[in-house]
């Protein structure tokens, strides 16, 4: 056995002095944890109940008393109907102790109380036969609150419970004595060689536990085993013949290992959700400016409208003003109660911090019998992270005061509802280029005077806080929005201090890549004589030729007609873009993608072997040898559209989304080119879903591509710009 002289133990305890004391402000920032919800002071022996809530020892004893007393009075008033009931709010503790311990000898008329109303979660718990007697003691929480006590008075010396006049101060605590000594004292009651000298001691406390757990149903039983019906520790003779006897129960250190690797985990992911913690935390205190913002305005405006009609509404002035302060105040009381419950799940705050108190004790009867309701509610804090919502509305549209009414109606006033929740048109909402969002406010909902639009990327590594933006009329343009990046919106009416209860949230995909801008070109390879272009340039129409109508007299027979192409004014050599159209429903053909320049002179300068149905992959034959044909990456390649479906080739170097080859006919087409890996995919542009994508040969200068056979037209998807788009020659 090794001895330490008396420096060496100076130093020593001055060493964990120091650690104490470093750890007295995450100490001091758990205290929310440590209030008995029955007195709302600090925990003074705490038992825990059977359902897993802990209480002080006075408390439930209150608590037994009151329901005693509740009985009794239910008994007496049986009796004697006339007599008045009378009740004792704040009973003695010398007369609660004094009813407790006469309990035994109470007759049988008065019966036995062994239930209460847990003050945790307020439901009735059942303590069993032996009552207040076969509750566990919370040893670990009653550890964790002592040394709160500590750091909250950590001027206050321990002093030694031997010294002779003048006492010293304490030095150490002998866990086995219980007793607190200075370091002459410790040495004259632990002498060397005896038994004693090899007590467990520790830094001045005044709280003393007992080293080992007993069973309270079998006082000279240590409890070895966890019951996992119950959840609570027990000894070998309650398995054996006891109310566990049928129960499964297993090792406690099976059971510690178990709670500590749970709760270790819950703690974890607490911690690593610390920065959405914080976000929620931001977002509550705004809900609470806000609140006081709102709540302060529209007591102005119910102020300024009371007082224009003075003489009728002096009298329900009061109470409107009254009500509305109610509401605010209440609100507050919310947000600010669940901003603290928040706040309580930062490292070393509230919950997280006295469970990583918990962590710290090592005995495992201790920490399993704290640890379980300790986990479920770790369990329930993350729960409520991914679940997360205000606990009260900012907004103060149920005390818009209307004083457009006639003065003959001004005594019947009360509150109406100035704004209902707008509706997100998803019909007019458009993604391309930029995002433009349209909303609309119900026709017998009141004129707002303007609306704030809030949106957020739905990524778990992006800040989840709403972004704010206000619209004066009823609908916005964004442009700062991610590219291939979910985003949620909602909206919301304002006028004056009200704000109506947001709308739905729509979730809408912005584009894969950065929007390529071109019109039709009208010089390179264009027939006139089949196709039709407007004066913008964006929508292209293919017609029956002239001289095929002079011809029509003659014509008995049906005749083959070529496809006739189209491309864009403007070519792509490099990075990744993406472009959007629309096909006509009535078209009887149209094949739509990217080609190079080399293969445009090609079909250009070839019409021999353009006119072949089965020369292009996608040729919409369903044979699937032209699939086999060309398999490999091709300069060019298009999508086959018509009788208002998309037809998906069954070529291998083609990866789809979609189980059907044929699939409806999008209301929007997209068509994205990424030139330096050599890919090529086609979008539902509507929710900017992929359908196919397959492989091509950048070759050159890569142009979109587009195709008509019989009647059919193609319109490109128009830009979004906050004014009314001009188009120009110059594209």
């Amino acid at each position: 056995m090794v001895t330490m002289n008396g420096s060496e133990e100076i130093h020593q305890f001055g060493f964990i002095v120091d650690t104490i004391s470093s750890s007295q402000v995450a100490i001091r920032n758990i205290e929310r944890e440590l209030i008995c919800p029955a007195c709302k002071e600090l925990y003074t022996h705490p038992l825990i109940l059977p359902c897993q809530h802990s209480i002080c020892h006075k408390c439930v004893k209150e608590l037994l008393f009151m329901t005693l007393e509740d009985s009794t009075d239910v008994s007496s008033e049986a009796s004697t109907p006339g007599s008045p009931r009378v009740r004792i709010q704040s009973p003695s503790m010398e007369r609660i102790d004094r009813l407790l311990r006469s309990g035994s000898k109470r007759n049988s008329l008065t019966p036995r109380i062994t239930s209460l109303s847990c003050p945790g979660c307020l439901r009735d718990v059942d303590l069993g036969e032996r009552g207040i007697n076969g509750l566990f003691r919370n040893f670990t929480l009653e550890n964790i609150v002592e040394r709160y006590r500590q750091a909250a008075r950590a001027a206050t010396a321990i002093m030694c419970d031997f010294c002779k006049p003048p006492v010293q101060e304490s030095t150490k605590s002998c866990m086995d004595c219980s007793a607190s000594f200075c370091n002459e004292c410790f040495k004259i009651n632990h002498p060397w060689g005896t038994i004693k000298a090899q007590h467990e001691y520790g830094p001045p406390t005044t709280n003393f536990r007992p080293k080992v757990l007993m069973c309270p149903e079998h006082e000279t039983e240590k409890v070895n085993m966890y019951c996992e019906i119950c959840r609570r520790p027990v000894c070998h003779l309650c398995k054996l013949a006891g109310a566990h006897a049928n129960h499964r129960v297993t090792t406690m250190s099976n059971a510690y290992k178990t709670l500590k690797e749970k709760l270790t985990k819950g703690i974890s992911y607490l911690i690593s959700k610390e920065s959405q913690v914080k976000t929620q935390i931001s977002e509550l205190e705004i809900l609470i400016r806000r609140t006081e913002s709102n709540g302060d305005r529209a007591v102005e405006e119910a102020t300024y409208n009371f007082d224009k009609l003075l003489n009728i509404l002096e009298d329900r002035k009061e109470f409107v003003l009254q009500s509305i302060k109610n509401s605010q105040s209440s609100r507050l009381e919310k947000l600010q109660s669940q901003l603290e419950e928040y706040q309580g799940l930062l490292e070393n705050n509230g919950l997280v911090g006295y469970a990583q108190e918990v962590l710290k004790e090592t005995d495992h009867s201790c920490f399993v019998q704290t640890a379980k309701q300790l986990h479920t509610r770790i369990q329930k804090a993350s729960d409520s992270l991914k679940t997360f919502r205000p606990a009260a509305d900012a907004s103060f549209e149920d005390y818009f005061v209307d004083v457009s009414k006639e003065e003959n109606l001004l005594n019947d006033l009360s509150f109406s509802k100035a704004l209902d929740v707008p509706e997100i048109n998803t019909d007019e909402c458009k993604v391309y280029n930029n995002t433009k969002i349209c909303w609309n406010q119900p026709n017998d909902s009141g004129l707002a005077d303007s609306y704030v639009l809030e949106y957020r990327k739905l990524d778990k590594n992006v800040d989840p806080s709403w972004n704010e933006i206000e619209a004066a009329s009823t609908s916005k343009v964004l442009s700062d929005l991610d590219l291939n990046s979910s985003y949620s919106f909602r909206v919301q009416s304002l006028k004056g201090s009200v704000c109506s209860p947001h709308s739905k949230e729509v979730v809408l995909q912005t584009p894969p890549a950065p929007v390529f801008s071109f019109l039709f070109d009208d010089s390179c390879g264009f027939n006139k004589e089949h196709l039709m272009l407007n004066n913008k340039r964006n929508v292209v129409e293919s017609v029956a030729g002239q001289s095929l109508l002079l011809g029509a007299e003659r014509v008995q027979v049906g005749c083959y007609m070529c496809l006739d192409y189209i491309i864009g004014d403007a070519g792509i050599s490099k990075g990744k873009h993406f472009w959007a159209f629309s096909v006509d429903s009535y078209s009887y053909m149209v094949k739509v993608g990217v080609a190079s320049d080399i293969k445009l002179q090609e079909w250009l300068h070839n019409p021999r072997d353009i006119s072949s149905p089965r020369y292009d992959q996608d040729s919409g034959h369903d044979s699937g040898s032209e699939d086999v044909t060309f398999d490999t990456s091709q300069p060019f390649t298009l999508a086959t559209i018509g009788m208002r479906k998309l037809f998906i080739p069954k070529a291998s170097n083609v990866s789809t989304t979609c189980g059907e080859r044929v699939i409806p006919l999008p209301g929007r087409i997209g068509v994205c080119l990424d030139y330096e890996k050599g890919k090529v995919g086609f979008y539902d542009a509507t929710n900017m879903k992929c359908l196919y994508e397959r492989e091509v040969d950048c070759i050159g200068t890569m142009y979109p591509a587009f195709a008509l056979m019989g009647g059919g037209a193609i319109r490109l998807e128009e830009v979004i710009t906050e004014k009314h788009l001009d188009y120009s020659n110059e594209m």
